[in-house]
C-alpha cells in the first residue's frame, strides 16, 4: 500500500478565486477534466455503528472508508474505492465495477461479489456481511483539479458540496440533493516524496490552517 502526503484547508470563496489564478499560473489542468472541472458523485458506506463517521469525528489516527464514485455523469466508468488514512498520509485502492454491479450493491444483491475475482470488491462484500456495512449517503461536488509532475503533486479545489439526504440510488442523476452548511470550499494538496517550493508558495494563505475536513461527515448531518 503506497501512502501519499495530504493537506486540506477550508477556504472562503475569495480565497478560491485567488488560488485558481495562482495555481493556473504554475500548474497544468488535469487533462481528463471536463472544461477544467470534474462533477463528482460518490456513495459512501458505513456500518451499523457509524464506524467511519465516528472514527473521523474522534480523530482516530488510522482509519478507512469505502465509496463508489463516478465523474461527469459517465456511468461507463464507475470505481469502487477504499481510502485509508494514517495521520497526514493517505492511500487509495480502486477496482472498476460496472453500472449493473453498482446497482446490485445499492439494492443489496451481494452474492456475486464473493466470486468477482477483484480483492477490493470481495473485501467490501466481507465487511457488508460481517460488519453490516451498507450504502449511507450520496456526496456531490464540483472539483477544479491541477497537476504538477515533480513530486507527483495534485491540487484540487472542491466546492458546491451537496448531500443526497436519505437517497442512496446514486446512479440516478436526478436524485435530489441539497447544499450543505455554509457552502464550504476545500483546498486539497497531495504529493509523494516532496512538495516543490513553487507549489508550497502558491497554496499559502494567511490565517488558514490544515484541517481534517470530511465531505462525508458534513453530508451525514443531513441523513
Amino acid at each position: 500500500m503506497d501512502f501519499r502526503h495530504e493537506w486540506k484547508h477550508e477556504v472562503n470563496y475569495c480565497d478560491m478565486l485567488a488560488l485558481r489564478q495562482r495555481l493556473g499560473a504554475v500548474m497544468k489542468r488535469d487533462p481528463h477534466a471536463l472544461n477544467g472541472k470534474y462533477y463528482i458523485r460518490s456513495l459512501y458506506f458505513d456500518n451499523i455503528y457509524d464506524k467511519a463517521l465516528r472514527e473521523k469525528l474522534d480523530g482516530v489516527n488510522f482509519r478507512e472508508k469505502f465509496r463508489i464514485r463516478y465523474y461527469n455523469g459517465d456511468l461507463s466508468y464507475i470505481m469502487l474505492e477504499k481510502k485509508s488514512k494514517m495521520n497526514s498520509l493517505t492511500s487509495k485502492e480502486q477496482a472498476h465495477i460496472s453500472r449493473d454491479e453498482a446497482q446490485r450493491i445499492v439494492d443489496g444483491d451481494l452474492e456475486w461479489m464473493k466470486e468477482s475475482g477483484r480483492p477490493l470488491v470481495q473485501e467490501l462484500y466481507s465487511k457488508m456481511l460481517s460488519q453490516g456495512m451498507r450504502p449511507m449517503t450520496i456526496v456531490d461536488y464540483t472539483r477544479d483539479p491541477f497537476v504538477y509532475a515533480p513530486g507527483n503533486v495534485r491540487v484540487t479545489l472542491d466546492y458546491d458540496i451537496r448531500s443526497g439526504l436519505k437517497c442512496t440510488n446514486f446512479l440516478d442523476w436526478d436524485c435530489p440533493t441539497v447544499p450543505v452548511g455554509d457552502q464550504y470550499c476545500i483546498l486539497e494538496v497531495k504529493w509523494d516524496e516532496y512538495l516543490p517550493d513553487v507549489i508550497r508558495d502558491a497554496v499559502q494563505l494567511s490565517g488558514r490552517r490544515v484541517t481534517s475536513f470530511s465531505k462525508y461527515a458534513v453530508c451525514r448531518t443531513y441523513g
